[in-house]
């Protein structure tokens, strides 16, 4: 029984892509803490982890021994949560040892990514944000071009703030804007190291590069986050990431940025 491609997105009302020139930058993380401030404001969320080389997300959120298991439509994806209110697909469930992606080729991967895309059973979802591998690859286009029947809401870049990455950026708001898809704002990511000590925000790169991107690009800026080792810690060692995430000194940061998505996706559905 082939069921039409429609099926599995369908019950998904925005589709956004968390998009970095390079890696390094922190785009799981801002994809994850992104997830977690939506569900704070009470939105149910999915979270698609298509970078083949460097599935991080399940070991952020202490699942990546998880068994993915199959319906009718295709994959169920893992809840990381009690409520059931974020779940979680990750190649890196899928592969049997993870490193081998690194050395498939073009084509192989691809078919994979598209796969993924449509065969996962997500339900109903407020919001799918897809965190793709770094740079703009064939994978990227894969990704994109996959979704595209599915009007993804846009992309949101992740930068950090020395000029290299922004350079970065450059060409992956080229890349947006060639394959039409919408940018709806650059993340300043590390700006500023908050001290665990004395919770006072250091500037450790130049500050500003982000803000100043958007500007130039005539997209919007959507907020910078600070590094915050305890958190960083509390990943690492697999502690607590939904409870730990709240106290930290990004939450409100993520939260002033989650809301203006909300903000935006309530402005155009009016």
């Amino acid at each position: 029984s082939f069921l039409p491609e429609r099926s599995n997105l369908a019950g998904v009302r925005h589709i956004l892509l968390v998009l970095s020139g390079k890696g390094g930058v922190g785009k799981s993380t801002i994809s994850t803490q992104l997830a977690l401030s939506l569900r704070h404001s009470g939105k149910k969320v999915g979270i698609l982890d298509v970078d083949l080389c460097g599935p991080s997300i399940p070991r952020m959120f202490r699942v990546q021994d998880s068994d993915v298991h199959q319906c009718d439509s295709g994959w169920v994806p893992v809840f990381v949560d009690q409520d059931k209110s974020i779940s979680l697909m990750s190649i890196g469930f899928l592969l049997e040892k993870p490193d081998d992606a690194v050395v498939w080729r073009g084509p192989k991967k691809n078919a994979l990514i598209k796969q993924f895309v449509t065969d996962v059973a997500w339900g109903d979802l407020d919001f799918l944000i897809v965190d793709t591998p770094p740079g703009t690859s064939d994978e990227h286009i894969s990704t994109v071009e996959a979704l595209r029947p599915y009007k993804p809401l846009g992309a949101i870049l992740v930068t950090t703030p020395q000029a290299v990455s922004v350079g970065d950026v450059r060409r992956e708001l080229t890349f947006c804007k060639k394959t039409g898809l919408r940018v709806l704002g650059i993340v300043e990511n590390m700006s500023g190291f908050v001290c665990p000590h004395c919770s006072e925000c250091t500037n450790i790169f130049s500050t500003g590069g982000g803000e100043e991107l958007a500007r130039h690009a005539g997209v919007p800026f959507l907020g910078s986050v600070p590094l915050d080792p305890q958190l960083s810690q509390s990943l690492e060692e697999g502690r607590d990431f939904i409870q730990e995430f709240p106290k930290s000194s990004a939450f409100p940061a993520l939260t002033h940025i989650a809301q203006q998505i909300l903000d935006g996706t309530l402005q155009r559905s009016s």
